[in-house]
């Protein structure tokens, strides 16, 4: 079982029913800032929903519906705790830990981040992916069979 991993944040360009909008908030948020993690069982879509706040308590978005079980088993199962990773112009990202305060992960090689960007990396050389370009799972987690 991996001790940590990095989730998309989905829902982000929804706009939250009061109160600033999610973008915003992701917008206001550095990496390695504290997020919060709310289940939603009377979530009419999805009873396995799992809200991201912010630390001040605004939503930005939600864990994907594919990661929510797993991720409230673990909210069950002992402590998880959570933190902004980075955004770019097509989302964001956080860090969980299970049992473990989350660690932001080193760039990728020849990846830096640009200045003003939330954590997001630079553009990368062309023909070569960069981490904007799609997320990719965590190789301890569920898709490789870990």
């Amino acid at each position: 079982m991996p001790s940590q991993i990095t989730l998309p944040i989905v829902g982000v360009q929804f706009p939250n029913a009061r109160g600033v909008s999610r973008r915003f908030a992701v917008d206001l948020q550095r990496p390695g800032d504290p997020v919060e993690l709310r289940r939603e069982p009377k979530n009419p879509a999805d009873p396995n929903a799992i809200a991201v706040h912010t630390a001040e308590g605004v939503q930005m978005g939600y864990v994907p519906a594919e990661r929510a079980p797993f991720i409230g088993m673990m909210m069950t199962r002992g402590e998880v705790t959570a933190i902004f990773q980075g955004a770019d112009d097509f989302g964001a990202f956080i860090r969980i830990g299970f049992d473990e305060a989350p660690v932001l992960p080193e760039p990728a090689a020849g990846e830096r981040d640009e200045p003003g960007q939330r954590g997001a990396r630079a553009a990368p050389e062309p023909g070569k992916r960069g981490a904007g370009d799609e997320w990719w799972p965590d190789e301890e987690g569920p898709e490789f069979g870990a």
